[in-house]
Protein backbone atom coordinates (compact mmCIF):
# COMPACT_ATOMS: atom_id res chain seq x y z
CA UNK A 1 0.00 0.00 0.00
CA UNK A 2 1.67 3.41 -1.13
CA UNK A 3 -0.72 5.33 -3.21
CA UNK A 4 -3.78 6.90 -0.12
CA UNK A 5 -1.39 5.32 2.57
CA UNK A 6 -1.25 8.21 4.85
CA UNK A 7 -4.76 8.67 4.56
CA UNK A 8 -5.34 5.36 4.78
CA UNK A 9 -2.96 4.92 8.26
CA UNK A 10 -4.44 8.26 9.95
CA UNK A 11 -7.93 7.06 9.43
CA UNK A 12 -7.40 4.25 10.86
CA UNK A 13 -5.40 5.05 13.85
CA UNK A 14 -7.94 7.81 14.22
CA UNK A 15 -10.76 4.87 15.27
CA UNK A 16 -8.44 3.58 17.72
CA UNK A 17 -8.49 4.62 21.33
CA UNK A 18 -4.59 4.11 22.19
CA UNK A 19 -1.68 4.44 19.79
CA UNK A 20 1.54 2.85 20.63
CA UNK A 21 4.49 4.52 18.33
CA UNK A 22 7.85 2.64 18.10
CA UNK A 23 10.14 4.45 16.35
CA UNK A 24 14.00 4.13 14.99
CA UNK A 25 16.20 7.01 15.92
CA UNK A 26 19.12 7.22 13.21
CA UNK A 27 17.91 7.49 9.52
CA UNK A 28 14.40 7.96 10.85
CA UNK A 29 13.89 11.01 13.42
CA UNK A 30 17.63 12.11 13.00
CA UNK A 31 19.55 12.12 9.65
CA UNK A 32 22.70 10.09 10.59
CA UNK A 33 25.67 10.99 12.70
CA UNK A 34 29.00 11.31 11.14
CA UNK A 35 30.60 8.91 13.56
CA UNK A 36 28.34 6.02 15.36
CA UNK A 37 29.67 6.67 18.63
CA UNK A 38 29.03 10.60 18.32
CA UNK A 39 25.96 11.74 20.52
CA UNK A 40 24.40 15.12 19.76
CA UNK A 41 21.05 15.39 21.69
CA UNK A 42 18.60 16.94 18.69
CA UNK A 43 16.25 19.44 20.97
CA UNK A 44 13.19 19.69 18.39
CA UNK A 45 13.60 15.82 18.46
CA UNK A 46 13.63 16.03 22.13
CA UNK A 47 10.79 18.26 21.95
CA UNK A 48 8.65 15.94 19.68
CA UNK A 49 9.06 13.00 21.93
CA UNK A 50 8.08 14.87 24.72
CA UNK A 51 4.50 16.41 23.19
CA UNK A 52 3.72 12.75 22.02
CA UNK A 53 4.33 10.85 25.41
CA UNK A 54 1.88 14.38 27.10
CA UNK A 55 -0.71 12.98 24.93
CA UNK A 56 -3.09 10.94 26.89
CA UNK A 57 -4.02 8.21 24.10
CA UNK A 58 -0.37 7.91 22.46
CA UNK A 59 2.54 6.05 23.72
CA UNK A 60 6.54 6.60 21.69
CA UNK A 61 9.08 4.34 22.17
CA UNK A 62 12.68 3.96 20.55
CA UNK A 63 13.71 1.03 19.20
CA UNK A 64 17.41 1.59 17.99
CA UNK A 65 20.07 -0.44 16.82
CA UNK A 66 22.70 2.27 18.86
CA UNK A 67 23.73 0.69 22.50
CA UNK A 68 20.91 1.85 25.13
CA UNK A 69 23.38 4.31 26.68
CA UNK A 70 23.33 6.35 23.65
CA UNK A 71 19.94 6.53 23.11
CA UNK A 72 19.44 7.56 26.65
CA UNK A 73 21.55 10.62 26.61
CA UNK A 74 19.60 11.31 22.77
CA UNK A 75 16.32 10.74 24.49
CA UNK A 76 16.74 12.05 28.07
CA UNK A 77 13.02 11.44 28.75
CA UNK A 78 11.72 9.43 32.10
CA UNK A 79 8.77 6.88 31.63
CA UNK A 80 9.55 6.07 28.12
CA UNK A 81 10.19 2.66 26.77
CA UNK A 82 13.75 2.91 25.20
CA UNK A 83 15.58 -0.16 23.28
CA UNK A 84 19.12 0.05 22.62
CA UNK A 85 21.24 -2.92 20.83
CA UNK A 86 18.37 -3.99 18.47
CA UNK A 87 16.28 -5.10 21.59
CA UNK A 88 19.54 -6.35 23.59
CA UNK A 89 19.01 -3.46 25.94
CA UNK A 90 15.89 -2.28 27.13
CA UNK A 91 15.17 0.44 29.51
CA UNK A 92 11.49 -0.44 30.38
CA UNK A 93 8.77 2.91 31.39
CA UNK A 94 9.05 2.15 34.99
CA UNK A 95 12.78 2.76 34.76
CA UNK A 96 13.70 -1.12 35.19
CA UNK A 97 16.45 -2.29 32.50
CA UNK A 98 15.83 -5.93 30.87
CA UNK A 99 18.43 -8.05 28.60
CA UNK A 100 16.90 -11.00 27.05
CA UNK A 101 20.55 -12.69 27.17
CA UNK A 102 23.62 -12.94 28.97
CA UNK A 103 26.04 -10.62 28.14
CA UNK A 104 29.07 -13.18 29.78
CA UNK A 105 27.63 -16.06 27.39
CA UNK A 106 28.48 -13.81 23.92
CA UNK A 107 31.63 -10.84 25.38
CA UNK A 108 34.25 -13.59 25.18
CA UNK A 109 34.07 -14.27 21.58
CA UNK A 110 33.27 -10.62 20.58
CA UNK A 111 36.67 -9.56 22.01
CA UNK A 112 38.36 -12.33 20.25
CA UNK A 113 37.03 -10.83 17.26
CA UNK A 114 38.29 -7.38 18.33
CA UNK A 115 41.88 -8.35 18.43
CA UNK A 116 41.75 -9.60 14.93
CA UNK A 117 39.58 -6.77 13.61
CA UNK A 118 41.93 -4.01 15.80
CA UNK A 119 44.37 -5.81 13.60
CA UNK A 120 43.24 -5.28 10.05
CA UNK A 121 41.53 -2.14 10.61
CA UNK A 122 45.60 -0.40 11.68
CA UNK A 123 46.10 2.37 9.18
CA UNK A 124 43.46 1.48 7.24
CA UNK A 125 41.39 4.88 7.24
CA UNK A 126 38.62 6.01 6.97
CA UNK A 127 37.58 2.94 8.69
CA UNK A 128 35.44 2.94 12.07
CA UNK A 129 35.44 -0.11 14.05
CA UNK A 130 32.00 0.44 16.57
CA UNK A 131 31.88 -2.02 19.63
CA UNK A 132 28.28 -1.96 21.79
CA UNK A 133 29.49 -4.36 24.21
CA UNK A 134 27.01 -6.92 22.31
CA UNK A 135 27.88 -6.22 19.09
CA UNK A 136 31.01 -5.02 16.65
CA UNK A 137 30.48 -3.33 13.41
CA UNK A 138 32.81 -2.02 10.82
CA UNK A 139 32.01 1.43 9.25
CA UNK A 140 33.33 2.08 5.94
CA UNK A 141 31.04 4.98 4.71
CA UNK A 142 33.50 7.30 3.34
CA UNK A 143 36.36 4.66 2.24
CA UNK A 144 36.16 3.97 -1.83
CA UNK A 145 34.23 1.15 -3.30
CA UNK A 146 36.95 -1.41 -3.65
CA UNK A 147 38.88 -0.68 -0.43
CA UNK A 148 36.07 -0.99 1.55
CA UNK A 149 34.57 -3.86 -0.48
CA UNK A 150 38.28 -5.86 -0.09
CA UNK A 151 38.32 -5.13 3.73
CA UNK A 152 34.57 -5.74 4.71
CA UNK A 153 35.17 -9.43 2.49
CA UNK A 154 38.82 -10.43 4.53
CA UNK A 155 36.59 -9.14 8.11
CA UNK A 156 33.89 -11.10 7.37
CA UNK A 157 35.54 -14.35 6.57
CA UNK A 158 37.77 -13.64 10.20
CA UNK A 159 34.12 -12.97 11.96
CA UNK A 160 32.93 -16.58 10.70
CA UNK A 161 36.27 -18.60 11.66
CA UNK A 162 36.40 -16.82 14.92
CA UNK A 163 32.53 -16.33 15.84
CA UNK A 164 30.32 -19.33 17.21
CA UNK A 165 27.60 -20.14 14.60
CA UNK A 166 24.66 -21.15 16.28
CA UNK A 167 24.97 -17.41 18.66
CA UNK A 168 26.69 -15.03 16.32
CA UNK A 169 24.96 -13.72 13.00
CA UNK A 170 27.33 -12.03 10.51
CA UNK A 171 25.45 -9.13 8.08
CA UNK A 172 27.22 -7.37 5.78
CA UNK A 173 26.07 -4.45 3.67
CA UNK A 174 27.28 -2.25 1.62
CA UNK A 175 30.53 -0.45 3.52
CA UNK A 176 29.62 -2.25 6.55
CA UNK A 177 29.78 -5.11 8.38
CA UNK A 178 27.93 -6.30 11.77
CA UNK A 179 28.89 -9.48 13.92
CA UNK A 180 25.78 -9.28 16.65
CA UNK A 181 24.01 -12.20 18.16
CA UNK A 182 20.77 -14.05 16.21
CA UNK A 183 18.78 -12.43 19.58
CA UNK A 184 19.38 -8.94 18.52
CA UNK A 185 17.04 -8.18 16.18
CA UNK A 186 14.19 -5.56 15.79
CA UNK A 187 11.98 -8.11 14.66
CA UNK A 188 12.21 -10.50 17.93
CA UNK A 189 12.09 -7.23 19.74
CA UNK A 190 8.79 -5.89 18.49
CA UNK A 191 7.34 -9.83 18.85
CA UNK A 192 8.21 -9.52 22.50
CA UNK A 193 6.61 -5.78 22.83
CA UNK A 194 3.33 -6.73 21.20
CA UNK A 195 2.31 -8.99 23.19
CA UNK A 196 1.46 -6.77 25.71
CA UNK A 197 -0.66 -4.55 23.35
CA UNK A 198 -4.19 -5.21 23.38
CA UNK A 199 -5.39 -5.25 19.66
CA UNK A 200 -9.08 -4.07 19.75
CA UNK A 201 -8.36 -0.54 21.55
CA UNK A 202 -4.84 0.16 20.03
CA UNK A 203 -3.25 1.25 16.74
CA UNK A 204 0.39 0.57 16.15
CA UNK A 205 2.81 2.30 13.62
CA UNK A 206 6.82 1.34 13.42
CA UNK A 207 8.66 4.13 11.77
CA UNK A 208 12.26 2.81 10.45
CA UNK A 209 14.43 3.13 6.96
CA UNK A 210 16.69 0.20 7.04
CA UNK A 211 16.98 -3.39 6.60
CA UNK A 212 17.00 -4.04 10.97
CA UNK A 213 13.79 -2.63 10.66
CA UNK A 214 12.24 -4.08 7.51
CA UNK A 215 12.41 -7.24 10.32
CA UNK A 216 10.08 -4.95 13.04
CA UNK A 217 7.63 -4.16 9.79
CA UNK A 218 6.76 -7.68 9.15
CA UNK A 219 5.90 -8.51 12.62
CA UNK A 220 4.12 -5.01 13.35
CA UNK A 221 1.95 -5.71 9.74
CA UNK A 222 1.14 -9.52 10.88
CA UNK A 223 -0.10 -7.91 14.07
CA UNK A 224 -2.24 -5.73 12.23
CA UNK A 225 -0.39 -2.44 12.68
CA UNK A 226 1.43 -0.08 10.11
CA UNK A 227 4.90 0.26 8.72
CA UNK A 228 6.57 3.59 7.40
CA UNK A 229 9.90 3.74 5.57
CA UNK A 230 11.81 6.89 6.27
CA UNK A 231 13.74 7.03 3.29
CA UNK A 232 14.45 8.76 -0.19
CA UNK A 233 15.71 5.55 -2.12
CA UNK A 234 13.94 3.17 -4.12
CA UNK A 235 13.12 0.36 -2.84
CA UNK A 236 12.88 -2.89 -5.24
CA UNK A 237 10.56 -5.01 -3.22
CA UNK A 238 8.59 -2.25 -0.73
CA UNK A 239 6.98 -3.83 1.95
CA UNK A 240 5.98 -0.91 3.86
CA UNK A 241 2.41 0.58 3.78
CA UNK A 242 3.66 4.23 3.60
CA UNK A 243 7.05 6.12 2.61
CA UNK A 244 7.86 9.47 3.21
CA UNK A 245 11.28 10.93 2.04
CA UNK A 246 13.84 12.09 4.74
CA UNK A 247 13.65 12.24 9.10
CA UNK A 248 12.36 16.09 8.73
CA UNK A 249 9.69 14.37 6.71
CA UNK A 250 9.21 11.90 9.54
CA UNK A 251 9.57 14.52 12.43
CA UNK A 252 6.51 17.03 10.50
CA UNK A 253 4.24 13.82 10.10
CA UNK A 254 4.28 13.06 13.93
CA UNK A 255 3.69 16.72 15.47
CA UNK A 256 0.46 16.76 12.72
CA UNK A 257 -0.39 13.79 13.96
CA UNK A 258 -0.51 14.98 17.54
CA UNK A 259 -3.06 17.75 16.14
CA UNK A 260 -4.90 15.19 14.08
CA UNK A 261 -5.31 12.77 16.99
CA UNK A 262 -6.18 15.86 19.70
CA UNK A 263 -9.54 14.87 19.51
CA UNK A 264 -8.98 11.80 21.61
CA UNK A 265 -7.85 13.20 24.24
CA UNK A 266 -10.50 13.94 26.55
Amino acid sequence: MMAGGQKKIEKALAEKRELYLFLDYDGTLADFAANPDLVEPNPEIIMLLEALQAHRHIHPAIISGRKLAHIQELVPIKNMLLAGTYGLEMRMPDGKLYHPLDLDLIRPQLEQLKTVWISLLDGQEPFYLEDKDWTLAIHARFARKETAQKIIDRAEQQARRTLDAALFQIQADDKFLEARPWQASKGKCMESLLKDIPVENAGVVYMGDDDKDEEAFAIVQAWGGYAIRVCSNVIKHPIEDWKVANPQAARQWLWSLIDKLGRMSP
